[in-house]
């Protein structure tokens, strides 16, 4: 039952994929449908037009399983030895500078807002 349940779950995720691709295909933005279909569904559950749990299970999974969708591109690194040397010591800098940036704009967002929602529910008393 656990797997018909993730099924329907990643197939609804999944329609929300195939709508944002076809907003993108009729009006031609200059948004990937991918990402038009992740605010779709992110407005979707904001607005609670569905509820969590009709995705929760689904999403669950496919973030878990992540790392599988990032195997074809390892692979085709193999093709470009130049990553190896130089300009990927490079890289790997870049990667590492920017991953610092998010996790610090992450934390200052998060400390912001969990400032934001003390300060409310104070004055909320």
């Amino acid at each position: 039952m656990k797997i018909i349940q993730i099924c329907v779950q990643i197939l609804i995720i999944t329609t929300f994929l195939l709508i944002g691709n076809a907003i993108h295909s009729y009006a031609h933005l200059p948004i990937p449908g991918s990402v038009i279909g992740l605010v779709l569904l992110f407005l979707a559950l904001y607005l609670h037009i569905i509820p969590l749990k009709l995705v929760d299970v689904g999403a669950k999974l496919l973030t878990a399983e992540l790392l599988l969708f990032f195997i074809p591109s390892a692979v085709g690194i193999m093709n470009y030895p130049d990553l190896f040397g130089i300009v990927g010591i490079k890289l790997i800098i870049i990667i590492f500078i920017s991953t610092v940036f998010v996790m610090m704009g992450t934390g200052v967002t998060a400390h912001f807002l969990s400032r934001k929602k003390v300060q409310t529910d104070d004055f909320k008393s």
